[in-house]
């Protein structure tokens, strides 16, 4: 019965969450009363306050007496929430957040190949190795281009031997996936684009940091100037 209670419970906030990360309600608006979603879902007051409660821990919403159940600026969400990272992808991420994922892994990625660098094991290259071999048969159309791209980038972030980095990992697919679905690319890794890698792997295993966090960065820059670029011509369309 617990567990059945649960499930209920989860499957709620599932649903509501899946419906605010769509769009389906946006900033500012209202969920249905507790009331309305016991009938709703058919299930208990109890199941559906603590759906409430999960979904405010995870800063989508903010529930009050006679304020009702609003849901609130993205600023407040979780971004790092696995629930969230999944709705994130299953909903209409705009532009602007692509950029903030953007601007934070032009953070992240660089520092984890300036530890890799530093830190990285024997295993640890093998890995990074093994995921530009991926890479290059993705340039042939012998692999899957994107899994092969986020294999390489778990495979840096493992290497920086920093915990923090390392779960981040969810995240980091999350910010590959929404950048693959803006760019709606389907053709194989560029010769350039995995030259750019070996480059950052090379200075890795020659224990480079500053140089393999400056080619990191490049990378980076580089994708974010195509999405800031994207982000002026559609502001100029609304003006």
């Amino acid at each position: 019965m617990e567990s059945s209670h649960r499930n209920l419970t989860q499957q709620v906030v599932h649903e509501l969450g899946k419906k605010i990360l769509n769009g389906s309600y946006k900033v500012g608006d209202r969920l249905p009363s507790e009331a309305d979603l016991c009938t709703q879902f058919n299930i208990s007051r109890t199941a559906t306050r603590e759906a409430v409660k999960m979904l405010t821990a995870k800063g989508l919403i903010s529930s009050r007496p006679r304020q009702g159940i609003t849901v609130v600026e993205s600023k407040h969400w979780n971004l790092f929430d696995v629930d969230v990272l999944e709705w994130v992808l299953l909903g209409k991420p705009d532009l602007y957040l692509l950029r903030y994922f953007l601007q934070l892994r032009l953070a992240l990625e660089a520092e984890a190949a300036y530890l890799a660098a530093l830190y990285a094991t024997e295993a640890d290259l093998k890995a990074i190795e093994s995921s530009l071999v991926r890479m290059k048969d993705a340039t042939n159309g012998m692999d899957d281009t994107h899994e092969a791209d986020i294999d390489f980038h778990h495979s840096v972030l493992s290497a920086s031997n920093n915990p923090f980095f390392i779960q981040l990992k969810n995240f980091i697919t999350t910010a590959l996936k929404v950048n693959l679905r803006f760019t709606n690319r389907m053709i194989a890794v560029t010769v350039e684009e995995y030259q750019a890698h070996c480059d950052i792997f090379e200075y890795i295993k020659n224990k480079n940091p500053q140089a393999a966090f400056d080619a990191a960065m490049i990378t980076q820059r580089a994708t974010l100037a195509i999405v800031n670029k994207q982000i002026e011509e559609q502001e100029s369309h609304t003006t």
